[in-house]
Formats: structure tokens, sequence, C-alpha cells
């Protein structure tokens, strides 16, 4: 008999992992798979981190972070939402994941199920059956125009055994972005049945139309289910820091003081001031990053749109295109073999839900000379 729970035991492997794994470590593989950057962290965070390691940060943290980065993330919010958020209300997280994981640990109970906006990053859906809850699947619909959310359909999936609803704005793997007209919407269904909100912020600067992605925390109140994740990794090129914060209402502070306490202790002092100085002093990174990403958002899409018949839906924000291959049904086995013959790495659509298995993402974030030359192979590869 087998000591794991069944629920552990069941839990399939990410199809991102299985094409991973086949091209790690290969230098002649341009990796378009992961959601990351081929930009290293910008020195300043680095040598922040770096001199708070000389300095002796090697002790451990408060709980909820160090207050310079508690109140650096209040600064930020201030700056760009206009939001004033209770330092009581903030928590910064070993990871965005991190961040997603406790919300799940302090809210879902076996039974309870959370409607879900996909296709999804796979992590997230796997955090609500770790805690024993049920996810339910509401598919974006798309089209030449891009992605589009039904809210009724969101609203119609949920029961009384509804616990929260999750969406990530902007969206991974899709780069669909919910408007205020629909946040305030979902917020008053949520208001009204008394379910919780947890939305996925941490694509929110890479938008090309504006500053940023509309926040919840621009609608909700400090007493709203509200729970909002947000993270270094990705506009500020951290993955590999795993840093992230989570905002919560101000009910639930001693809940996140005793999760964090039991799941990590706090984060460390050290990366915490690296981390400070990427909110206070990082601004032109964020926006030179996300002009780069433009530019590779072009490349991607014009490259695509050219391919015979190459089918591909345009993205609002993120970094990351969503397309299919006509005659292609299984794209995990298309993935492996662009890996292995034509030295491209993707990620297959299955890894996201369902609804997108017959479709493929592809993340631009690089430099316009290493996507350039990923999509010749991709066009001789496909036209084989």
């Amino acid at each position: 008999m087998s000591l794991t729970r069944d629920a552990i035991l069941n839990m399939p492997d990410s199809p991102i992992i299985d094409v991973w794994r086949l091209g790690v470590g290969r230098s002649d593989v341009i990796g378009l798979w992961a959601g990351e950057s081929d930009l290293p962290t910008p020195k300043q965070f680095s040598e922040a981190a770096m001199a708070a390691l000389a300095n002796g940060q090697t002790f451990y943290s408060q709980n909820r972070g160090v207050p310079a980065l508690r109140q650096a993330i209040a600064a930020y919010y201030q700056r760009l939402c206009n939001v004033t958020l209770e330092d009581e209300r903030i928590a910064a997280t070993c990871s965005g994941m991190n961040s997603v994981m406790l919300v799940a640990q302090a809210i879902i109970e076996p039974g309870d199920n959370v409607v879900c906006v996909t296709p999804s990053w796979p992590n997230i859906l796997r955090a609500i059956t770790i805690t024993g809850g049920e996810v339910r699947s509401v598919p974006l619909g798309h089209g030449e125009d891009g992605w589009h959310l039904d809210l009724q359909r969101l609203f119609d999936a949920c029961d009384a055994r509804t616990k929260a609803i999750y969406y990530a704005s902007p969206g991974n793997p899709t780069g669909w972005m919910i408007e205020p007209e629909q946040q305030r919407e979902l917020m008053a269904f949520a208001r009204e049945r008394g379910i919780a909100i947890l939305a996925d912020e941490v694509y929110q600067r890479i938008v090309y139309d504006r500053s940023h992605a509309p926040s919840l925390l621009e609608l909700a109140t400090p007493d709203d289910p509200v729970f909002v994740i947000n993270s270094f990794s990705k506009a500020w090129a951290m993955t590999g820091w795993r840093m992230g914060w989570l905002v919560y209402p101000r009910a639930m502070l001693e809940t996140f003081e005793k999760l964090i306490q039991f799941n990590t202790s706090g984060g460390q002092a050290f990366l915490q001031a690296g981390a400070t100085v990427a909110l206070n002093e990082g601004e032109p990174f964020v926006k030179s990053f996300v002009e780069r990403c433009r530019g590779g958002q072009k490349i991607a899409l014009e490259r695509l749109r050219a391919i015979p018949g190459v089918s591909v839906v345009p993205n609002q924000a993120s970094f990351y295109l969503m397309f299919s291959v006509e005659g292609v049904s299984d794209t995990l086995d298309f993935c492996k073999r662009a890996v292995r013959d034509a030295g491209v790495g993707l990620a297959p659509g299955i890894a996201f839900g369902e609804e997108s298995a017959q479709q493929i993402r592809l993340c631009y974030a690089r430099s316009d000379a290493s996507l350039i030359e990923a999509m010749d192979r991709l066009e001789n590869f496909i036209g084989r």
C-alpha cells in the first residue's frame, strides 16, 4: 500500500516538463517553452541582494517579509494604481506559486470547488487539487480578435460548494486580459454570493496598450474576500529568485501569519533586499522589457501568420502566443518532434487544459535574433 495520497499519485507531470527534459542542456535548442525571458536579472537588483548577504542579513526574517519590502509593495500600488494598502494586508512570499498554495490552504476544504478561467497555467489548478478542492473549468472563447470571457457561463458554473473563482489577467497561456467592466460585474456577483476571488496578476505590467492591466485591488474594499497574487519573476526578470507577494482581506492577517510560519517561516532577508530595490528603482527596466516584448510579439505574430496551415490567436498582453497547426491533434508529440528535429522548444496546449489540447504555446520574451532564428526553424519544420 502506498503512503502517498491518491490525489498526488494520480497527478500527472506537466507535459511542458516532458518536452523540456528532451532539450534541457542542449545548446542548439532555442527554448520558447518556459515563461521567462533570456535576460538576466538587472545588476542593481542583484547587487542589493549581494550587499545584504555580505552585510550579514542571513537570519530569519519576519513571516510576512522585511518591513522595507512590504512598504515598497504598498508604495508600488499607490504609484501604479492609486490604491492605498494597509501593511497588515501584505505578505512577501517565496514565489507567486507559494502565494497560491497559501490561499488554497487557507480557504479550500475537501468537497469545495473553485471555478477557474481556462486555459490556465497547470500549477494553479494542481494547488486546488492538492488541498482537496475540485477544479471547474470555464474556457475562454477565441477568434481572430483574440480571447474573450463569457461571464454568464462563469456565473452558471458556480453552486453552493463554490469557494472561489480563479482567473489570471493577463493570462498564461493566452494573454487574455479582463477589463474593468467585467471586473465590476464579477466583484458584484462574488459579493452577493459570498465567493472569494483569487486574482493572479503576475503579468500585470506586460501590457502593450497601457501602463498596467487593471488590478482587482482598484475595485475591492479591504474587507472583500479578494486575494491578489503577484511575482517578481516576469516583469523584473527574477524567475530564479522565487519571490512574490500576496494581498489578502484584512481580517485574515492572523491566518497568513500562521500559514507562512508553518510553510516557510518567511523568506530570505537578503533576497528581499534585492526585491525592494526592484520595486523602488526598477521602473526603467520594466518599461524597456515591455518594449522588448512588444518587438517579440510583432515578430512572432507576423511570422506565425505567414506559415501555411498555422492559425494564431492574437493576445492583448503577457509574452505568449497560442497557435494551432492544421492536421496536428497531438500537440505533445508535435512539441517533442520540434525539439528533436528543429531545435525549438514549445509548450503543448494540453498542459493548460483539454480545451487547448490542439494548440501550442510560444514564449516570445527573447532577443529578436534568437526569436527570428526560432521562427525560421519552425517554419521549415512545419513545412516538411
